[in-house]
């Protein structure tokens, strides 16, 4: 049996130790729950750390892909404009070089890796994925990318003419002032901001080709087969649909020209309009397997341009044809008469389009279709057509002619107009096509020169009638002249003076702009005055006691007053 004190103490020992073990639980519990409260709350925030993550991570993944694809854009926009470069630089080389400068250009659309992992997508989602969406976000892509390099190309022109010191102005702003009746210059060469703006429409349509034919290349590794015409139909739409508007801008602007009567706006219309001819073929080729509507596209600007243009060509047949007589708008002198120079120089230009201009013509003509029409049977319209202006011309220049109340003068007027016809359709080569439909051409406008000096040379009967012998008296071996004969001579004397002096006076201020025939004229003048004064003073007598009075020129001076006709200086 146990003591009762150890008992106790027992008791006590026992009931201590359980007091500290409660406390030592309670102390586990107390902790127990902080490290809860603590692990909830950690949860807590990495739940909300991973959830923010994964929104910063949704955030930055488009825009790092964005911003990769942008780069690769702006790469391939400075790619091509360095190519376009490259291409400009040879503008000059024909034929065959020009078409190894132009293989030597090749676009690289997208890197090769990133090429192989769209296709290995593009692969993954039409066998697996069954998505044709991509298809819709590719063209839409591709089509902002074509359309982009084209504008980038239209900037690179912009930019190279404002460096070289010429406002850029598009051509359905650009207003021309030349009208037939107005002295026409010719038109600068690449300098000029408008020939830049030509040049800026022909290369972005060739660039168009170029590129359109290498987003097909690109296309149909990426697009499955039975997708490919359809798609790329709706990617070239933008670009494509956007250089047919500027082309439409550039129809209209020559028709409100048209209206107004400025003709040599038209003119635009000829490099723009061969070159879409030249590369018909190859549009067509590029465009083959797309819509109806898209392949019509082409081929109606051109059906346009070629209906305004004809339309301007007979308009400006008829404005030569109608150009009024205005008393105040004829030269004074007699010179070469504006429209003369303007409807020359319209030729000329037209000439360097010789080609384009008959095709254009032979598109109106209504017994069949243009396309079944030869070179020859073009080349003979554009002939008719040169051949109607010329005679329009002639009309109107011997109506205007009647303007002047000196016939010599009138005669000087049609004789410049006329060599001036002639000397231009010979330097420039437009004789040729004229000889095709009017073999004596050359000929008649020779015939009408001379005419016309013939024409001009019986002004100067009135001075030379006064040299004959008409009227001088007989004088008989031992006799003397009489009173009334003395006077006869006198009169002879004093006419041919007063007639030499009045016309050499007038006709000092006549202008025969051809030297060569200035002094032809002159010399051919000379010789029949000259001889026929010479033979009167040889058959003269005496019948005065001051002959100095009478006898005012000596024959060499008669000569260098002739001399100085037509020369306002003198």
């Amino acid at each position: 049996m146990i003591p009762t004190e150890d008992a106790s103490a027992r008791k006590r020992e026992i009931e201590e130790k359980l007091k500290q073990e409660q406390e030592t639980l309670s102390f586990v519990r107390e902790n127990l729950e902080k490290s809860d409260q603590l692990t909830k709350g950690m949860v807590s925030i990495l739940s909300s750390f991973e959830s923010r993550l994964m929104q910063l991570e949704n955030s930055i993944i488009p825009v790092h892909k964005q911003t990769e694809n942008l780069q690769r854009l702006q790469e391939n926009v400075d790619k091509t404009l360095l190519c376009m470069d490259h291409v400009i630089s040879y503008y000059h080389v024909k034929g065959k070089e020009l078409l190894e400068v132009q293989e030597e250009v090749v676009l690289e659309h997208l890197p090769e890796t990133v090429l192989q992992d769209i296709i290995c997508i593009a692969g993954w989602l039409t066998d697996y994925g069954r998505n044709q969406d991509f298809m819709n976000v590719y063209f839409q892509i591709r089509s902002t990318q074509l359309d982009r390099s084209i504008k980038g190309l239209k900037d690179h022109f912009r930019k190279n003419s404002a460096s070289s010191g010429i406002l850029y102005s598009p051509a359905v702003q650009t207003k021309r002032k030349d009208t037939p009746t107005k002295k026409t210059p010719k038109r600068p060469g690449k300098d000029d901001a408008l020939d830049v703006e030509i040049d800026s429409y022909i290369h972005c349509i060739s660039a168009f080709v170029r590129l359109a034919q290498g987003e097909y290349a690109l296309l149909t590794e990426v697009i499955p087969e039975h997708h490919q015409k359809k798609t790329f139909d709706s990617l070239i739409q933008e670009a494509l649909d956007n250089l047919m508007l500027e082309g439409d801008n550039i129809v209209s602007a020559a028709r409100r020209a048209i209206m107004r009567h400025d003709y040599s706006a038209v003119l635009t219309i000829f490099p723009i309009l061969r070159h879409l001819k030249m590369n018909k073929s190859e549009f067509d080729s590029t465009l083959q397997g797309t819509a109806a509507s898209t392949k019509n596209k082409l081929p109606a600007l051109i059906a346009s341009m070629e209906t305004i243009g004809a339309k301007a060509l007979e308009e400006f047949a008829d404005s030569i044809k109608n150009d009024p007589d205005k008393e105040y708008n004829m030269p004074k002198d007699g010179t070469v008469h504006e429209l003369t120079s303007n409807a020359i120089l319209f030729l000329q230009q037209l000439l360097d389009f010789h080609e384009t201009a008959g095709a254009m013509l032979a598109s109106q003509e209504s017994s069949s279709s243009s396309s079944s029409y030869t070179s020859d049977f073009n080349k003979r319209l554009l002939s008719s057509y040169i051949c109607k202006v010329l005679g329009n011309l002639q009309l109107n220049l011997l109506s205007k002619s009647k303007v002047y109340e000196d016939q010599a003068l009138s005669a000087i007027f049609l004789h410049n107009n006329y060599n001036y016809i002639l000397k231009s359709l010979e330097k420039s080569d437009l004789i040729q096509l004229v000889t095709v439909t009017q073999k004596r051409a050359e000929m008649s406008y020779r015939e009408l020169i001379e005419q016309q000096i013939g024409m001009y040379q019986r002004s100067w009967l009135k001075v030379t009638e006064n040299l004959t012998d008409r009227n001088i008296p007989v004088l008989l071996p031992g006799s003397k002249l009489k009173d009334k004969e003395r006077q006869v001579i006198k009169d002879k004397f004093k006419g041919f003076n007063d007639g030499l002096e009045e016309l050499c006076k007038i006709q000092k201020g006549w202008a025969i702009p051809d030297k060569e025939q200035r002094d032809f004229i002159r010399h051919a003048q000379k010789k029949v005055v000259s001889d026929a004064y010479r033979a009167f003073l040889c058959a003269n007598m005496s019948f005065t006691k001051n002959p100095e009075k009478y006898h005012k020129y000596r024959p060499e001076e008669v000569e260098e007053m002739i001399e100085k006709l037509f020369d306002t200086s003198a």
